[in-house]
Order: structure tokens, then C-alpha cells, then sequence
């Protein structure tokens, strides 16, 4: 009684196809359902982190930029007060007769 009916044998070649197909389908529905994301994605224009990441570095570099220019901007102002006084001072009655008793 070694010998195992044919039965059984195609019982298990079928179980062995069965699972193998459902590997199949369920391999396809989740190709279909990732296609159906990414088109979902695209209609509703979302980006990638990537992408947000990327802008996000180049907004934080933009702000970087701008906060040196705003602060070389303000030492230029103050420069220009202390010239602005200095000739002011220069341009006044006094300073005509300083410059004449120096002489």
C-alpha cells in the first residue's frame, strides 16, 4: 500500500495551480491598484518629497540670501549716515571758521 491514489495527486497539482494562479492575481491587483494611485496622484497634482524637499532647500537658501542682503543693506545705510554727517558738519558755518583757524 506504498502506492498513493492518483486522487490525491491531481488533488495536489490543483491546490499547486490554484495558489499559483492567486500569486498571479494578486500580483496584478496590486500593479493596478499602484497605476491607479500615480493617476490619482497626477489628477490631483501632488508632488513628490523629493521635489518638496528640493524647494524647500532652495526657499531655505533664498532666505539665507536675503537676510545677508538686508543686513549688508542696513551697514550700507549706516555708512551712509556717517558720511551724510561728516558732510553735513563740513557744509556748516563753523566749519569755514575751524578751517580758517587752522591757517
Amino acid at each position: 500500500m506504498s502506492d498513493r491514489p492518483r486522487f490525491f495527486d491531481d488533488l495536489a497539482g490543483m491546490a499547486g495551480g490554484a495558489i499559483s494562479a492567486l500569486a498571479g492575481l494578486r500580483e496584478e491587483a496590486e500593479a493596478m491598484m499602484r497605476a491607479r494611485m500615480d493617476d490619482m496622484i497626477q489628477r490631483l497634482d501632488l508632488v513628490r518629497r523629493e521635489e518638496l524637499e528640493a524647494i524647500q532647500e532652495l526657499a531655505a537658501n533664498a532666505r539665507a540670501g536675503q537676510e545677508a542682503a538686508e543686513t549688508k543693506a542696513a551697514d550700507l545705510e549706516t555708512r551712509l549716515a556717517a558720511l551724510e554727517a561728516r558732510v553735513s558738519v563740513l557744509e556748516s558755518p563753523d566749519a569755514d571758521i575751524r578751517s580758517s583757524d587752522a591757517v
